[in-house]
């Protein structure tokens, strides 16, 4: 058999957290240095933050900006269609006094900051990444938390 079988290259899927939320966990050792998601060829687009303020969301919609957007400036990165989020839009944040196992890279590859065991939970430095200090949404307008599925993070 000369095809890869589906599984090849994996090297997490997806699991509840002790922190709050879904996590994702190493299902194989991961190297220091590996791009944990290098078959992970979702396009990603960037929508401005003035054209999310003017679109009418609905807390549910606002929250896939919120949970998931990257923030650059005055754009939102995020997959072409929210359907498209794979297991690389999970990583968390790392659990308090805990040190991020996983870093990005300019273009936005995740590797392994160091060796990660099998069964440990990926996490992740999100300022290393996106801009913490410029949220999708202006103070005062509605957020996430107002979806009755949101449950922080």
């Amino acid at each position: 058999m000369s095809s890869k079988l589906p599984h090849e290259g994996v090297y997490v899927r997806l699991g509840l957290s002790a922190v709050p939320g879904i996590f994702m966990f190493a299902i194989r050792p991961i190297p220091a240095g590996t791009d944990i998601f290098a078959n992970d060829l979702v396009p990603l687009v960037w929508v401005s933050k003035a054209e999310l303020a003017a679109a009418g969301l609905t807390p549910a919609e606002r929250a896939f900006y919120h949970d998931f957007g990257i923030n650059r400036g005055d754009l939102v990165g995020c997959p072409a269609n929210f359907h498209n989020l794979t297991p690389g839009w999970y990583l968390n944040r790392p659990a308090p006094g805990a040190e991020a196992n996983v870093a990005s890279t300019d273009r936005l590859a995740f590797t392994a900051r160091r060796d990660i065991a099998e069964g440990e939970e990926l996490s992740i430095d999100y300022a290393g990444f996106s801009d913490q200090n410029s949220p999708p949404f202006q103070e005062g307008e509605p957020s996430a938390a107002g979806c009755p599925c949101f449950r922080g993070g």
